[in-house]
């Protein structure tokens, strides 16, 4: 078999580059291998969120952001919005000052989220749009800020009272991320390309070329000669990177969400995406503090554990998806992936802390679903995407937990890279060959806040 390109994971990465290639490019004889269904490793495990709310430095990551709910948006136009996308935003709460959230809001703003909107109390509370919960479309962007309290309660009642400022990040929200793949896959099957169901073999590299691949299929072995090879294989994108003979610094971490009925609504139905920023030390009765406290198992359920517990509303029913990256695993990938049996009762307590309704489960939690996939990351916490040293050869991963956000645009930089095109200002931000440059080495040594919740 001849191929224009073969693309190693039918993940969202993989899928949206083989859109870009086929859909926006017209090139006809695209692959994709995967030995798993599409859409079922790492994409199926996300909270199905985006935003362009990150850190520096530079404007890279809000720059890539924004063009990729660009072309998300552009994407829910054409399709009648066929994967559910919405634009309730990202609320990051407080019961502290505040002071670095707000530093966080204008340091987004100055690469790009839009701008930033103070409320200081009930007075201007007029000035703040209320998110809709189903649209994407004529929502605000940019972060308000909003430091009454009593205008807090009034705008989030279900917020602990001991909130003291939410910033809420406007052009974030979710959307279906198994519908917005299979949208992709189809539009791009309908363009010619294929899905073939095995694993990769061998990469055949001959002068310094890729020239083919070694696909092991149900059926048997099969070649295809290819002159451009993509490695987007999520967590065994290191695996591919070592059958072309390269070494990028990636890493693997397990991580771990859990949704549950939400039958009390203790997370209303039209909340956005909740996030609490101060540490949490979890809630107990004395009785249950003196229990925990005498085991050397259970005595670390009494310390302070991390900021960042997040959740939102679930669909249209009465579910909520609750995530902590309070503890990871790093190391070879086991699906499914391991998780502390008491990180339910955990992730639950911490995110009372938020939204103290959620107490009504202590004693008894509804059997959560637990789900779990692996964040393919860099140092910096910033995609590859481009050239490899192997002529013929790139990548598309190390998308961490924001492959579903960043895909759109990911694909479209790949296909621009493979095709040989203008590539955007940005693109050299993801280049695999940054690390091959000692002053980018020099900023990686101190690099600051990798974005990640």
């Amino acid at each position: 078999m001849q191929a224009d390109a073969v693309i190693c994971g039918a993940g969202i990465a993989g899928i949206a580059a083989a859109y870009h290639l086929s859909v926006r490019h017209g090139m006809k004889r695209v692959v994709l291998v995967d030995e798993r269904p599409p859409l079922t490793l790492t994409s199926d495990k996300s909270t199905e969120c985006y935003r362009n709310w990150w850190p520096g430095p530079g404007d890279a990551m809000v720059a890539l952001a924004n063009r990729s709910i660009d072309l998300l948006e552009g994407l829910a136009r054409e399709t009648d919005n066929a994967f559910h996308m919405n634009r309730r935003g990202y609320l990051f709460a407080t019961a502290g000052d505040g002071l670095s959230l707000v530093e966080l809001a204008r340091e987004a703003s100055d690469m790009g989220a839009g701008p930033v909107r103070i409320h200081n109390g009930s007075a201007n509370s007029a000035s703040y749009e209320i998110h809709h919960p189903a649209k994407f479309e004529g929502q605000p962007d940019g972060i308000d800020i909003i430091r009454d309290r009593d205008m807090i309660r009034e705008r989030f009642p279900y917020l602990t009272a001991e909130t003291t400022m939410v910033a809420h990040a406007r052009r974030c929200g979710w959307l279906s991320a198994q519908q917005l793949g299979m949208t992709l896959l189809e539009a791009a099957r309908e363009n010619g390309t294929r899905l073939i169901r095995g694993q990769l073999a061998d990469i055949d590299v001959t002068g310094g070329q890729v020239c083919g691949v070694r696909v092991e299929t149900p059926g048997g072995g099969e070649t295809i000669t290819t002159p451009v090879f993509i490695n987007a294989a999520g967590p065994f994108a290191p695996d591919i990177n070592r059958k072309l003979g390269i070494a990028l610094p990636l890493a693997l971490e397990g991580h771990v969400k859990i949704s549950f009925a939400d039958s009390r609504m203790a997370v209303p139905r039209d909340a956005p995406l909740i996030i609490w920023t101060d540490p949490v030390t979890l809630p107990w009765q004395p009785e249950e503090r003196a229990a925990l406290a005498s085991s050397a198992d259970t005595a670390h359920l009494l310390s302070q554990f991390p900021a960042g517990v997040h959740g939102r509303p679930e669909g249209r029913g009465d579910s909520v998806i609750l995530y902590w990256t309070y503890d990871v695993l790093s190391d070879a990938p086991v699906f499914p992936v391991p998780f502390d049996p008491a990180y339910p009762e955990i992730v639950t307590r911490g995110m009372s802390a938020a939204v103290p309704a959620l107490a009504q489960y202590f004693d008894h939690l509804p059997k959560p679903y637990i789900d779990g996939g692996y964040y393919t990351k860099t140092p910096e916490n910033r995609p590859l995407i481009g050239p490899l040293s192997v002529k013929g050869a790139f990548i598309s991963s190390a998308y961490s937990g924001f492959g579903i956000m960043m895909a759109m645009a990911g694909g479209e930089l790949l296909a621009a890279h493979a095709m040989d095109i203008a590539l955007p200002a940005y693109a050299q931000a993801f280049d695999p060959a940054r690390y091959d440059d000692p002053a980018y080495q020099v900023l990686l040594a101190d690099w600051p806040d990798s974005g990640e919740l």
